[in-house]
């Protein structure tokens, strides 16, 4: 997975539209989108307290999808495990 073509290193002129909403980044099947969440979510797990302690730098994920898309499924399920503390969720229309 390459988390480098999602960066934003500068919030001047960003803009979604820029970004593909659709990618998958190779997944292919549900199987292995779940093994790579496990990994991932004990790697958020491990930078959530850095960047809790930093106080400086973040993540920032967006959701966009219709009503009804599972957005809040969604999310509940990947932030599973992190420290509540340190996460802060915002809905805008």
């Amino acid at each position: 997975m390459n988390i480098e073509k999602y960066a934003v290193k500068s919030g001047d002129g960003f803009k979604l539209s820029d970004y593909n909403t659709d990618d998958k980044d190779g997944f292919g099947t549900k199987s292995e989108g779940i093994e790579k969440l496990a990994t991932n979510q004990e790697e958020m797990f491990e930078l959530q307290d850095k960047y809790y302690a930093n106080d400086k730098e973040g993540v920032l994920i967006i959701f966009q999808a219709m009503d009804a898309a599972g957005k809040d499924g969604t999310i509940k399920h990947v932030m599973k495990g992190l420290n509540p503390q340190g996460v802060q969720v915002y809905s805008f229309k």
